[in-house]
């Protein structure tokens, strides 16, 4: 019988022995996390990962934030790398000088808080070719600044654009100088998402003459002619700015206002039933988003009633999106008559509808709708009643039910007969563990993301109620915050699930301590497979956890840990040190929410693209990149000084 040694041996020679252009075919399919955890496995991988790197069209590392040493040797001078998608976290403007490769054409740059407005200039002057590019919180660091100046080298240089996303603040800009700078900007452009920018400056911006080159023509265009989608976040959503959007962008299709007023907006800065008059004047919307988000001052449209949904129902017989938020004075005549007026509609989201009842969805079953999203957060008249009325769109994909607090087990009865529901969110709402048992028939097993935060009658039973005795289950995320009831039992009920969950919110739970992340840690997820496999744990503020929990949140438990939320105050040296010993962990202390937005739905159904690289993380910490990597890396060097 041969031995573990000779076996292993045979292995890594059969391994070594594989045709290399066969070894290279199977690991262009992978991710480059993946591509790099192979690599580390053996020389033959090795040197076939360094040579793929040379040629692979698209390099996306959004889940772990490298440094700018790291990062070089993994892009080396490659003339094929048309995407390129990176979290920035640890990178500065010392880094634009590998990062940005003409032959480039999809570029996500996120969290880019330390680099200057540099980034914007050397886009426009390097990457020609861009058709789509985001840039997130670029400068938001101390010190750093972005020039008017910068963003004309960006629009004018980058001729092919047509997606453009730039999440941060462009009303550091100079305002007299915005609209001129604009009209440089590509004619292909056809996207634009802005982090923030002042209604004011929308309003100058799209007004006919104010950007043209020639204003002393009458019947210049306006600046961004070919607009389809724009998405902003403003100060204040004005009738003045809707008006100069509906006549300056004649094409139009998904229109996507947030504005957060930092103080009540008075009447010539707010939006009225006029404003939503002039909505869709051309019919060509098929998505409209309009929320007044309460981060700064609890308000909301105080101006528009029933009167100025029905005059935009209208012109929205065709619209298939629709999202309303903060319409305090609208009552169920205005919601009713969207309803029943777009007849194309499948996505219906309403926030803080504080006059929205049952009465809304009464007859929805006499109608042609086929919803397939449906958001009612903070509507808090809602009852049973409207759940059993939706439950009649057996399409429904995503239901969110966040806050509403008179829901039942009644309500989980309907929601139990949709077969091919995703994604269910029931905050704050009355179910109990029995009620549960609802959705053990079918809906338990089609579910990708299940939310109970907040559910204050759930116990640890509600583990039971879930999962006992289900077999493969599609469930990845699942939130039970805020549950004063479960404790550890519940959870070690759910480790012997082995459903491998990818995030677990556990945040104020305060009966869950060390026996629960023991429990995670030590989970068996199937036969061959041992560890967790969680990507996100958020334990913020659950009262029995101690300094023996930390000792199981090291390595090697928890390999594919990315976002870790933990109480800071109580435990601040072993977060330190814990920060420390995985540097890419995102540690959370401070009761943030872990991530984005991980139920934000506005651009279609929330999916996650996940792969194993538990090795990724060692192999950038660990490995002892190869000579080969730095000569590629002097090789760019050397090649940039000389030119």
């Amino acid at each position: 019988m041969e031995s573990k040694e000779e076996t292993a041996g045979a292995g890594e020679a059969s391994l070594e022995g594989l045709p290399s252009a066969l070894v290279a075919t199977v690991m262009t399919k992978l991710d480059i996390a993946s591509i790099c955890s192979l690599a580390s496995t053996s020389s033959a991988f090795r040197s076939c990962g360094r040579h793929i790197l040379s040629f692979l069209p698209s390099f996306n590392l959004l889940d772990t934030a490298p440094s700018g040493d790291m990062l070089r040797p993994l892009l080396p001078p490659n003339p094929y790398l048309t995407t390129l998608k990176l979290d920035c976290s640890r990178l500065d403007d010392s880094a634009i000088a590998f990062l940005l490769k003409p032959s480039l054409q999809d570029l996500s740059l996120h969290n880019c808080a330390d680099f200057s407005g540099r980034l914007l200039s050397e886009i426009g002057n390097r990457c020609k070719d861009l058709r789509s590019l985001y840039l997130g919180s670029v400068a938001e660091k101390r010190g750093r600044a972005i020039h008017i100046s910068d963003l004309e080298e960006l629009l004018s240089g980058c001729s092919h654009l047509e997606a453009l996303i730039l999440m941060f603040d462009v009303s550091l800009f100079l305002r007299h100088n915005f609209a001129r700078v604009w009209a440089s900007a590509s004619e292909k452009l056809s996207s634009l998402e802005i982090g923030y920018i002042s209604s004011v400056t929308v309003t100058e911006l799209l007004s006919p003459n104010l950007g043209s080159h020639l204003p002393s023509n009458p019947v210049q265009p306006s600046i961004l002619p070919s607009i389809q989608k724009l998405c902003l976040n403003v100060d204040y959503i004005t009738d003045a700015m809707i008006g100069t959007i509906s006549k300056g962008l004649v094409f139009l299709t998904h229109l996507d206002l947030q504005d957060a007023p930092l103080i009540e907006p008075r009447v010539t800065f707010d939006l009225t039933n006029a404003g939503l008059q002039q909505i869709n004047q051309l019919g060509r919307l098929k998505h409209l988003s309009l929320v007044r988000s309460q981060e700064f001052l609890i308000t909301y449209f105080r101006r528009v009633n029933d009167l100025g949904l029905l005059l935009m129902a209208d012109k929205c017989a065709n619209m298939e999106s629709i999202c309303l938020g903060g319409f305090c004075r609208v009552t169920d005549t205005g919601f009713k008559t969207i309803l029943h007026s777009c007849t194309r509609l499948y996505k219906l989201k309403v926030t803080h509808g504080t006059h929205l009842t049952d009465l809304v969805f009464h007859d929805i079953s006499a109608t042609s709708l086929t919803l397939t999203h449906v958001s009612l957060r903070r509507c808090n008249l809602l009852t049973n009643h409207a759940v059993l009325s939706l439950a009649s769109n057996k399409e429904l994909k995503i239901l969110d039910l966040r806050d509403c607090r008179s829901l039942g087990d009644e309500a989980l009865l309907a929601i139990g007969t949709l077969p091919r529901l995703k994604i269910l969110l029931l905050d704050g709402s009355d179910i109990t563990d029995a009620g549960l048992l609802h959705l053990r028939a079918s809906v338990i097993s089609s579910l990708y993301a299940l939310s109970l935060r907040g559910c204050k009658r759930l116990t640890d039973k509600c583990i039971t109620a879930l999962f006992n005795g289900c077999c493969v289950l599609e469930l990845r995320e699942l939130d039970l915050s805020n549950l004063p009831n479960l404790s550890d039992n519940g959870v070690l009920l759910l480790a012997k699930s082995r459903i491998p969950f990818f995030e677990l919110r556990m945040r104020q739970c305060p009966l869950v301590g060390d026996t629960a992340v023991m429990a995670l840690a030590s989970m068996l997820i199937d036969e061959a497979k041992h560890g967790s496999s969680l990507r996100l744990l958020d334990l913020y503020n659950c009262g029995g956890i101690t300094a023996l929990a930390f000792r199981w949140l090291k390595k090697p438990y928890f390999p594919r840990l990315k976002w870790l939320g933990v109480t800071g105050n109580v435990n601040r040296d072993m977060v330190d040190a814990l920060a420390r010993s995985r540097p890419f962990l995102h540690v959370a202390c401070h009761g943030e929410e872990l991530g984005a937005d991980p139920y934000d739905t506005s651009d279609g159904l929330y999916t996650h693209d996940y792969d194993d690289v538990d090795e990724f993380e060692q192999w950038l910490l660990e490995a002892d990149i190869d000579s080969d990597f730095e000569d590629m890396g002097d090789a760019e060097n050397n090649d940039e000084m000389v030119a």
